[in-house]
């Protein structure tokens, strides 16, 4: 049996059944390309800093779809176009501000900014006492007696102690998401959310916040506060149970809008009515430039496309870059493509999503079947020279969910993600906090499974 395993080495044929030197020459030419040649890095230096923050509705997010739909126009792909989609459109209006009192005419001004989706303050900015809780689950034992007429202070810190970043992130994004839903059951005139972040600094971090079927009439203006603020209230409130906030906001929910998906593909050559897509969100919030959240995954999408063809690759399957619009508050881009899809019996295979940042890539976390996480293990030491070792069974991405049967694959590009609620949803989500290199090395990385997916086929 080893002279025969010996034989099929020698020869170049693996025991897992594809050609070892054949995918290892190709995989080297992506990288090689993606590290001489790559284009994401200029690409996002455009998205971020000649448009900017794409916020859905926005005429900068407009301005992104004309802009990467021109990009992928000009790497001759064979078709390009443009997915029509309604979006909602929030504004945030000027800046918000916020102190608090410890006595009239004793106060400190603290960093906040309004939730997405929020709605805004009266004219005259809301003050009142404050009630700190550690979670939704403390309204129900302080009840509406202790609540009432005072503003809604969570305060619990995503835990430093977990080293999936994004667990931490799951553990406590509930009070930013149904905190002022569940806050004005009680009587609260408003809330303060503490940060997504597990760094202490002044950048309040924005994000999607909802107020389930409350009347309109009765929803509540919520705003996040900076750690560096959080810790600084807290600690004072401590020392004076007195102490009062106020904070004033102005932003403002209009109607839905017309915006659209940016789709570019390549025709499959033996079975070009499997598709396999990969993909980002192009919206971002408005605080900073959205060049981690998610202007990296969208440029990364765009360059698998430009690698494979820049590398002679021709796919048996058809192959999709989707830069989908509104996935930060309301995925109303993903779930019009599975929608569509849907609509046209189109024939899904396979779906990749980078939504982590660019941060050095360290593997990928799958939706799929045990046969199908076998065949990608088999493929390991193809990826070992580029240090990528993750490949596990877990989340794939909020935008190519609603795409998800049973016999496909979805996966998530998963990147060091130890600096990445730095950025999350702030003022310094920036291009300057990008590196060129690992975000080169995430494109190639993706463009590689893209590649064994489509040349080996999914197991079903």
């Amino acid at each position: 049996m080893k002279k025969i395993i010996l034989l099929l080495l020698c020869i170049g044929i693996s025991v897992n059944g594809y050609t070892q030197n054949e995918d290892e020459k190709q995989l080297k030419k992506i990288y090689d390309q993606a590290l001489t040649d790559g284009k994401a890095y200029d690409w996002l230096n455009y998205l971020s800093n000649q448009i900017g923050g794409r916020l859905s509705g926005s005429l900068e997010a407009q301005e992104a779809v004309e802009y990467t739909k021109a990009q992928l126009d000009s790497l001759g792909l064979d078709r390009v176009w443009l997915q029509p989609v309604k979006v909602p459109k929030w504004v945030r209006g000027t800046p918000e501000f916020a102190y608090f009192e410890t006595s009239p005419g004793l106060s400190t001004n603290v960093s906040i900014c309004a939730l997405g989706g929020s709605v805004a303050t009266p004219l005259q900015g809301i003050k009142a006492g404050v009630v700190e809780v550690q979670g939704i689950e403390d309204l129900q034992k302080l009840g509406k007696a202790k609540i009432e007429g005072n503003i809604v202070f969570y305060n619990r810190p995503m835990d430093p102690t977990v080293i999936s970043t994004f667990a931490s992130y799951s553990g406590c994004v509930d009070q930013r998401y149904s905190g002022a839903e569940e806050a004005a059951k009680y009587g609260a005139v408003g809330v303060i959310v503490r940060s997504m972040n597990l760094r202490l600094d002044d950048y309040p971090h924005t994000g999607s916040m909802s107020y389930g079927d409350t009347p309109v009439s009765k929803r509540i203006p919520a705003a996040a506060i900076s750690t560096k603020g959080a810790e600084l209230l807290s600690t004072t409130l401590k020392l004076s149970t007195e102490t009062q906030f106020y904070f004033k906001q102005n932003c403002k929910q209009f109607n839905d809008v017309d915006s659209f998906n940016v789709i570019g593909e390549i025709k499959g050559s033996e079975f070009p009515n499997e598709i396999m897509v990969v993909g980002g969100h192009l919206d971002s919030w408005d605080l900073g430039d959205g060049s981690h959240d998610d202007g990296a995954g969208c440029v990364q999408s765009m360059d698998v496309l430009r690698l494979l063809k820049a590398t002679g690759y021709k796919p048996k399957r058809t192959i999709r870059a989707v830069l989908f619009m509104n996935e930060e508050n309301g995925l109303r881009g993903g779930n019009k493509y599975a929608e569509v899809a849907s609509n046209k019996k189109e024939k899904h295979v396979f779906a990749l999503e980078s939504d982590a940042g660019g941060f050095t890539p360290r593997g990928f976390s799958f939706d799929c079947s045990d046969e199908n996480l076998k065949q990608v293990h088999s493929w390991k030491s193809l990826f070992e020279p580029y240090y990528i070792h993750l490949f596990e069974k877990g989340y794939s991405g909020a935008d190519i969910r609603p795409l998800k049967s049973d016999d496909m694959v979805l996966a998530g590009l998963r990147p060091d993600s130890q600096r990445y609620f730095v950025h999350h949803h702030a003022e310094n989500d920036t291009f300057e906090h990008v590196n060129e290199r690992e975000l080169e090395l995430g494109a190639a990385t993706m463009a590689s499974l893209v590649y064994l997916f489509d040349k080996y086929g999914i197991i079903k």
